[in-house]
């Protein structure tokens, strides 16, 4: 569904991304790990069209189609999503209003406002979130931890083919962090992917990979299995820059 080929990227005059060549298949979840600086938030930006960074060459193909030159915008309608580290504050706008808009304008259809509503409260639920927690500004006053479950009331609203999850799990508890990981769980199915993005174990053991890609100044310097993922905790990333 989602496919990466010979990827380079630069901001200003340093390259970021040196050569990336991956594929995501559909019904599989994956996870991206690396040390800091290793280009993970670059490569989830860049597939999402971030126009701070500049593409000089590869492709990025989604469902068979040439995405590479496409806004945004025109990724989230494809069906492309992304969960920031962190997520800007926006006074004055509900995150139930921001949601009702994003999904009508995501789909290319006007859902009732009954029908939102209802949806929206089951979605609520399913997080084991409060009903009035929809009537806040959209992150204005969040914990790190409302910040991310508002990221994850999104996913679940706008259903995407393709969600990128970056560090979703940085700062939270154990209680938040399985909640989360089950409202992932639960929009999971063979006609989606999900990328997680992550420096931890932790929510890898609740969102189990089908596959690990380990990402090292800019380039995948080894793939796996959880196997992997056992082995990176004990051992760090050392032994890998030294192949």
């Amino acid at each position: 569904m989602l496919e990466i080929k010979n990827l380079h990227v630069k901001v200003g005059e340093k390259e970021i991304i040196k050569g990336i060549n991956l594929k995501f298949k559909k019904g599989k979840i994956y996870a991206l790990m690396g040390p800091n600086g290793s280009g993970k938030s670059t490569l989830a930006k860049i597939i999402m069209g971030d126009p701070g960074y500049k593409i000089t060459r590869g492709k990025i193909f989604f469902n068979g189609e040439d995405i590479t030159n496409l806004n945004p915008n025109e990724r989230a309608k494809r069906g492309i999503f992304l969960s920031f580290q962190n997520p800007s504050e926006i006074d004055g706008v509900t995150i139930s209003n921001f949601l009702r808009i994003a999904l009508n304008n995501s789909k290319n259809q006007k859902i009732s406002v009954l029908d939102f509503h209802k949806l929206l409260k089951e979605k609520l639920k399913l997080l084991k979130m409060p009903e009035n927690f929809s009537e806040r500004y959209l992150n204005q006053g969040f914990s790190g931890g409302e910040k991310k479950k508002s990221e994850i009331l999104q996913l679940n609203i706008l259903n995407p083919k393709a969600a990128i999850l970056d560090e979703t799990d940085s700062g939270l508890d154990i209680d938040a962090l399985k909640i989360i990981s089950s409202g992932v769980n639960k929009l999971m199915n063979k006609e989606k992917i999900i990328i997680v993005i992550t420096h931890y174990k932790r929510i890898l053991e609740y969102l189990t990979p089908d596959k690990l890609f380990v990402m090292i100044n800019g380039k995948i310097a080894i793939e796996g299995g959880n196997e992997l993922v056992k082995k990176l905790e004990k051992k760090g990333y050392g032994w890998i820059e030294r192949l």
